[in-house]
């Protein structure tokens, strides 16, 4: 299909009569198109539709219906009704009260049309546009950000139903495009073992039978995958994509040697961040946090919380569940500073926070990342009346590469390492002839014996400053205080997942998935801007019947 670029020549007068006389006192879609347009324009998807073919509906309606139909939690099909038999809908589109609108499938194809050109996250981008130039957004100001969990559409699988799923799927892969050529290689058995789903229940009692059954899991698929690497096998089996999921999956989980197959257990498997959880959708991933698992994705959703100005949706970062939230810090001050949006205070828990972040907000950006650093958890294993000798209780002197201890006696070795991660460290220690005979060695060190006594570990200078500086800035009130406007951003993702079902997508793959939470916070955001046009009062916390009682 083509781009024929359309003028946006206002709404026609007869749908524009129609539908204020239907609705007086007006709808989001009314009050939307009066005050920030049409929203979007076809050249905003110029990219993803060529110069030649069969003329295309427009992209930018087509954006804009997206965008409604989150708003409003609709199907694809739903969506399409709406556009014939929504007068509103049809003010806000610009269109005749008789327009037909469009099949519904064309709403799947503008989508993967984004996802082909790269183009995702431009409808949000749009929008953030739009309401800037209505002076409803604006660059400085505070902004806070938090991370919600996404569960894939896909069923949570343990390690054994994983692989004789991902090993049914390539057989029934294969049966459909290959018949003639699978019938001789499989028995009884195997249609019993992977003709039906895969499912816990269903497994042997007993941890050893259990392992076997994985076992002979791992040797029919290796058998199943040397029939296709053989000589007659065709060429062209190697491209089905529930085979390439099928070797990958077996190279994760079995080793095959001299000896045999065998289930690789603990340590020799790769990391969850390296390693399939499904074999149906390849980008989701195995997470934890705070106990709770899932497998699927992880939304970081960053927004503003000016008390004199609508609430909106600025950056949405989709990731793996894997992912830690101390990963996406950086991208998200970079995304914002490409929309022009960078916030002057970014709010964050701390999980988003390291000294290293803060140092680098401020200087990559001059943005003042607020959030809880790690205090020193340093134990001595003294006495519970008698507090630790912190770090904070020694002093620092960088030019002399050397540390005072509270009872004055220097440092006795300072050297340059490197975390596993490859962080920079300073490693500093006490002589243990020092801390033995010291009257607070009981507050500060455990070591008896050795070359040394109590052991200190320092960041590079810099951040090791602004660690010390946050560690004592954040127990005061004032900071608390500042820190408290974090706690909102945990209201809109309630309000996301509740209006947009959030924490399950609806599709299969990270973009895809990255493409529906676009769409979520551009329908929350245009929601937003309507409940503030029309004067409606922020939503307060949710408090149980037992807790008001107790107040």
């Amino acid at each position: 299909m083509s781009l024929e670029s359309r003028l946006d020549e206002g709404v026609p007068e007869l749908t524009a009569r129609v539908v204020r006389a239907s609705f007086p006192k007006g709808t989001l879609a009314i009050r939307i198109r009066e005050v920030l347009g049409s929203l979007f324009t076809d050249e905003d998807f110029a990219e993803a539709f060529p110069d030649r073919g069969r003329p295309a509906i427009s992209p930018g309606a087509l954006a804009l219906v997206s965008v409604l139909q989150y708003a409003e939690g609709l199907s694809d099909r739903q969506a399409a009704d709406q556009v014939r038999a929504r007068m509103d809908w049809k003010f806000l589109l610009g269109l005749e009260l008789e327009d037909p609108g469009f099949d519904f499938t064309v709403l799947g194809d503008f989508r993967s049309r984004l996802i082909m050109h790269g183009l995702e996250d431009r409808v949000l981008e749009v929008v953030l546009a739009r309401l800037s130039e209505a002076g409803l957004l604006r660059a400085g100001g505070r902004q806070r950000t938090d991370s919600t969990h996404v569960l894939a559409a896909v069923r949570t699988l343990n390690r054994m139903e994983f692989v004789g799923e991902t090993l049914r799927t390539a057989l029934e892969a294969l049966a459909a495009a290959a018949p003639n050529w699978l019938t001789p290689l499989i028995s009884s058995a195997w249609v019993e073992r992977y003709g039906a789903k895969v499912d816990n229940y269903r497994f042997p009692k007993g941890e050893n039978v259990r392992r076997e059954w994985a076992e002979q899991v791992g040797r029919d698929g290796f058998a199943l995958l040397d029939a296709i690497d053989g000589p007659t096998a065709p060429a062209w089996l190697h491209e089905i994509p529930a085979v390439a999921i099928l070797r990958r999956a077996w190279a994760e989980q079995y080793h095959r040697d001299a000896e045999g197959v065998r289930w690789r257990e603990g340590k020799d498997l790769p990391p969850a961040r390296d390693r399939l959880s499904s074999p149906y959708d390849t980008d989701a991933h195995y997470g934890i946090k705070r106990g709770s698992g899932w497998c699927g994705y992880k939304v970081h959703l960053s927004e503003t919380c000016e008390p004199d100005a609508p609430h909106l949706i600025t950056n949405v970062e989709t990731t793996n569940a894997t992912v830690n939230d101390t990963e996406v810090t950086a991208t998200i001050h970079q995304h914002l500073a490409e929309r022009e949006l960078k916030p002057r205070e970014h709010v964050v828990d701390a999980g988003y926070v390291t000294a290293a972040h803060i140092l680098a907000a401020r200087e990559d950006h001059g943005i003042d990342l607020v959030g809880p650093v790690g205090t020193d958890t340093h134990h001595s294993g003294r006495d519970a009346q008698a507090p630790d000798l912190t770090q904070a209780a020694f002093s620092t002197n960088w030019q002399a590469r050397k540390i005072i201890c509270p009872q004055g006696a220097s440092s006795a070795s300072w050297s340059q390492q490197r975390k596993a991660s490859g962080t920079p460290v300073v490693r500093v220690h006490f002589a243990l002839a020092d801390c033995i005979a010291c009257a607070l060695k009981p507050r500060c060190t455990k070591a008896a014996n050795g070359k040394w006594g109590r052991s200190l570990t320092l960041l590079p200078r810099e951040q090791q400053q602004i660690l010390e500086e946050r560690r004592a800035e954040q127990q005061t009130d004032v900071w608390k205080k500042r820190y408290d406007v974090r706690a909102g951003v945990e209201g809109t993702i309630s309000q996301a997942v509740r209006r947009t079902h959030l924490r399950r997508t609806p599709y299969r793959g990270q973009s895809k998935t990255h493409l529906a939470n676009i769409l979520s916070a551009t329908a929350l955001n245009i929601t937003r801007v309507d409940a503030w046009l029309n004067g409606t009062p922020l939503g307060s916390t949710r408090v149980s019947h037992l807790a008001q009682l107790a107040a």
